[in-house]
């Protein structure tokens, strides 16, 4: 089991790391994979979030240890991506309100690490 460290923005270099990958292999998947899309800074570098990393993580499990080519993992994860899609048809789903709750905890955190990271 691969530790992710609790944090809630991680540099390509240290996915990288993590996953044990080159960082090109990162920028690759990120144009294959549409679930795959960190954040940029001011200065244009990606800030991945943890929610990244373990899609990433998934990602690599399906291409690297089950076989699946880029466009069945694309598959594989879209599919499962659908199978979490809550219902819509309830105006005040508890599960869209808490995922409403997390993005915006995210862009708070995000933007006070950019503040914190201005020169």
């Amino acid at each position: 089991m691969i530790h992710i460290p609790d944090k809630l923005f991680f540099k390509i270099g240290e996915v990288a790391e993590i996953l044990d990958l080159k960082t090109h292999v990162l920028r690759y998947w990120e144009t294959e994979f549409d679930c795959l899309n960190p954040v940029k800074s001011r200065s244009n570098q990606r800030l991945y979030r943890r929610q990244d990393v373990e899609t990433a993580l998934l990602i690599k499990d399906l291409l690297y240890q089950q076989g699946f080519t880029i466009a069945g993992a694309r598959n594989q994860l879209e599919a499962r991506n659908v199978a979490r899609v809550p219902d819509s048809s309830t105006p005040h789903d508890s599960t869209a309100q808490q995922r409403l709750a997390e993005i915006k905890s995210d862009l708070l955190a995000l933007r006070q690490f950019l503040l914190n990271s201005q020169p």
